[in-house]
């Protein structure tokens, strides 16, 4: 498998540890205190989503230029 296809196939994990991080954020609120491991838990996975995100948006422009990625 290509590099491109494993940072599509990261990406799409990723959104779902952070959808996941997001809602045990939200139960966690209802219960009452919310740890302050729980509070961050979405950024992990949001600051890669970011980084593999802005990855991806480049690609087109890469390849029209004639760079490899």
């Amino acid at each position: 498998m290509s590099f491109n296809k494993w940072v599509r196939q990261g990406h799409r994990w990723l959104s779902i540890l952070f959808t996941l991080a997001v809602i045990a954020n939200f139960v966690a609120m209802t219960v009452g205190a919310v740890p302050t491991w729980i509070t961050y838990s979405p950024l992990p996975p949001l600051f890669l989503m970011l980084l593999s995100g802005l990855f991806m948006f480049t690609l087109p422009y890469a390849a029209r230029r004639g760079v490899r990625a």
